[in-house]
């Protein structure tokens, strides 16, 4: 029988709209940078995907700076923290694109079984609140830039049932009110939900064409501040002085027209469906076993995303025995699931080593079917079915 692809969140396959535009843009031959004809043709194909993706997330087509992926702009992101004071934090739970910038532990938002929501209390504002303190003792500005994703790659969860998390202002004691700005990653949100902000945007947002059907190897970063960001690749001044070197014309068309018609899928309420798909996976496995516990299930979750808990049965034995069966799934975020650790999600969220690392992630698309559903819950089973007998 043929393969079943259950790793969306890691990457998707590349749309048929995407495609095309690609295939069209090989054929545009100008540098955007060019003011002939030639030049401002491939510039127009650049412009209209600007606006293709700006549609989608719900912003300005000047506030797209298209970069060569989510951690490119992630990065772009960070190194504009000397204007918000210098001081940056990510949540534990974030991707590694942020995470690994993170100049303060940051508590987590998570407990077991569950999210905190960061909603004008709770943990989220107290850790704002500890580096404003933190600043003030050390005469330095009184802002923070820290990164909270709306959506978790791993689990599913979404942070404040799915909106992007916005900058924001809280009071704090013998302090006054402080400032906070925010890096919001909608990787995962984008073009599976619509992307709803709150009464402020964050200051920026980062995200990747290649998981919602565009190609690999282009992303964005999205500008809600006043300011320009000060470039860290330098060079011919391209995308308006905010990041230069030649434009990615083919990828950058690719991307502008996976945007569209992942708005269009969004709007018609296609991921719902998925949604039950996912629903009838659980369903199907919890009745199999017991056992697995199927993490955030109780709150907002993306569409299409199972993280699921066996004791006693490592992750990524599951990924291999599945794998062999003839199903592709992964044991964590794409970017860490080579490594042989348990995930840092789960253990923010309060699961031991040993439970974090009997975790697998199921993800589905929207050309995910119901036969493949339950052909990989039967799969599944019979493999859950021997590891006890093992265990026995």
């Amino acid at each position: 029988m043929s393969r079943v692809y259950l790793d969306h969140n890691a990457t998707t396959p590349l749309r048929a709209e995407a495609r095309a535009a690609m295939v069209d843009a090989m054929d545009v031959v100008g540098n955007p940078s060019s003011v002939h004809a030639e030049g401002r043709a491939a510039k127009m194909l650049v412009e209209r995907a600007r606006g293709q993706v700006a549609e989608l997330v719900g912003c300005r087509s000047q506030q797209v700076v298209f970069t060569s992926s989510a951690t490119e702009a992630a990065a772009l992101a960070v190194a504009q923290r000397g204007r918000h004071g210098g001081v940056f934090a990510a949540l534990p739970t974030e991707h590694d694109c942020l995470g690994v910038w993170s100049e303060k532990e940051m508590v987590s938002l998570y407990e077991k079984g569950g999210m905190l929501a960061p909603n004008g209390a709770g943990e989220f504002l107290n850790t704002i609140s500890g580096l404003a303190h933190q600043r003030r003792a050390a005469e330095t500005a009184s802002v923070a830039l820290v990164a909270i994703s709306a959506a978790n790659s791993e689990t599913g969860i979404l942070g404040q049932k799915g909106a992007v998390i916005g900058s924001g202002r809280i009071s704090a004691s013998e302090i006054g009110t402080v400032p906070y700005s925010t890096i919001c990653d909608i990787t995962q949100l984008a073009g599976k939900m619509p992307v709803v902000y709150g009464d402020v945007t964050p200051s920026y947002a980062i995200l990747s064409a290649h998981k919602i059907g565009g190609p690999k190897g282009i992303g964005a970063l999205i500008n809600f501040t006043a300011d320009d960001p000060e470039p860290i690749l330098r060079g011919g001044g391209q995308e308006m002085n905010r990041r230069s070197g030649t434009e990615n014309i083919i990828g950058i068309a690719g991307f502008g027209a996976a945007a569209e018609a992942a708005g269009r899928d969004v709007a018609s309420g296609k991921w719902d469906e998925v949604a039950q798909l996912r629903n009838i996976l659980e369903k199907t496995i919890a009745a199999a076993s017991d056992q697995t516990i199927f993490v955030g299930n109780e709150v907002n979750r993306l569409p299409n995303t199972s993280c699921m808990l066996t004791p006693g049965w490592k992750g990524e034995t599951q990924v291999m025995q599945m794998d062999l069966a003839g199903f592709a799934i992964s044991a964590g975020s794409a970017c860490s699931s080579g490594k042989v650790k348990a995930s840092k999600v789960l253990l923010a969220m309060g699961y031991d080593e040993v439970e974090a690392a009997c975790a697998i992630r199921v993800s589905l698309g929207l050309e995910t079917t119901k036969d493949d559903v339950m052909r990989f819950a039967e799969a599944w089973t019979r493999m859950f079915e021997k590891h006890q007998k093992r265990a026995a």
